[in-house]
């Protein structure tokens, strides 16, 4: 039968207790190469969120362009433009201005596109958006003539 642990001895009860120097840096070290293989995912996966992130940014300026357009029976255009230290810049004419992430970056058109209140784009363009993160998977904004608005990953980035 197990003895009480009243009647141990305080020698046999002082050497059970805590953990040695070797098992703490056992463990530190399986600790630092799990954090060593996941490191490059997180950063990655931080990425494709951003760009994610910005691309319905994009859709949702496009968006509203269009239907603002058709709400104020006048044109509305949509430019961008990439920050280089502070966040980029999409604008919807005098209406409103969203902000993304500096690291992305926007691709396409250059100047503005332009929705108009017969719901008919001035120009049929595609975006890709990008990341400053090259392990990062890009994503297509699509704009056709008739102002039919899509988001899908795809493309390369330079």
């Amino acid at each position: 039968m197990n003895a009480p642990a009243n009647n141990l001895s305080s020698n046999l009860r002082k050497t059970e207790s805590g953990f040695t120097l070797i098992e703490l840096m056992v463990t530190i070290a399986v600790l630092a190469i799990i954090v060593g293989i996941a490191a490059p995912n997180i950063s990655t996966q931080l990425a494709n969120q951003r760009v994610k992130s910005t691309a319905a940014t994009l859709e949702n300026a496009l968006s509203e362009a269009k239907a603002e357009s058709v709400i104020r029976r006048q044109a509305q255009a949509v430019s961008y433009t990439n920050g280089t230290t502070d966040a980029g810049t999409i604008t919807i004419g005098s209406l409103k201005t969203y902000r993304y992430d500096a690291k992305s970056t926007i691709n396409g058109v250059t100047g503005s596109i332009t929705f108009n209140p017969s719901k008919i784009a001035s120009v049929a363009a595609t975006y890709k958006v990008c990341d400053s993160n090259t392990n990062a998977t890009a994503r297509q904004v699509s704009v056709s003539k008739l102002a039919v608005i899509s988001n899908q990953a795809g493309g390369t980035c330079p």
